[in-house]
């Protein structure tokens, strides 16, 4: 931390992204269809809001300045991935049956010991990492001088699409 600099409230937390998409549609087919987000408000084909468990929005989606537009170039800046949480294990691999069930590849997959993540693209070529927390009890132990110890292991993605609920 710089010298001086006190830590931000622990209350805060992120409370949404907002998303720059080509076709307003196929966003929504892929977050609501695929993934299961609800869609809350929609502006006519320009924006939409979609969230989870009836929040107002988790994600918006607009074409303000990007409708027709293409991903940006490999090489450039933006944004790397947003992060999705799930509640559980069991509620990761139900996104992951969704996932396999409409044909969306999966970039990556992994274990962190602090958690597990699939990471994908959605149809603009943004990053989305999938994840659930395991407990604190569970994770690593940190280093002395490390507040957390976290690492990338390959994830065992057959053995959570066995613990995915069948619909």
């Amino acid at each position: 931390m710089a010298d001086g600099a006190r830590p931000i409230d622990p209350g805060v937390d992120i409370g949404h992204v907002h998303l720059k998409v080509a076709d307003l549609e196929r966003s929504l087919d892929f977050y609501c269809g695929v993934l299961g987000f609800e869609l809350m408000q929609r502006f006519g084909a320009e924006a939409a809001f979609i969230s989870a468990g009836g929040h107002h929005h988790h994600i918006g989606l607009n074409t303000w300045q990007s409708r027709g537009g293409s991903p940006p170039p490999p090489g450039s800046t933006g944004l790397f991935h947003t992060a999705i949480r799930y509640p559980s294990r069991a509620a990761l691999a139900d996104a992951l049956r969704r996932l396999v069930e409409a044909r969306v590849p999966l970039e990556g997959a992994s274990d962190h010991g602090v958690s597990e993540a699939l990471y994908l693209a959605d149809p603009d070529g943004n990053g989305v990492e999938l994840y659930w927390d395991r407990p604190r009890e569970e994770w690593p132990q940190p280093a002395e001088g490390e507040k957390v110890h976290m690492y990338t292991r390959p994830l065992d993605v057959e053995a959570l699409l066995a613990e995915a609920v069948h619909p």
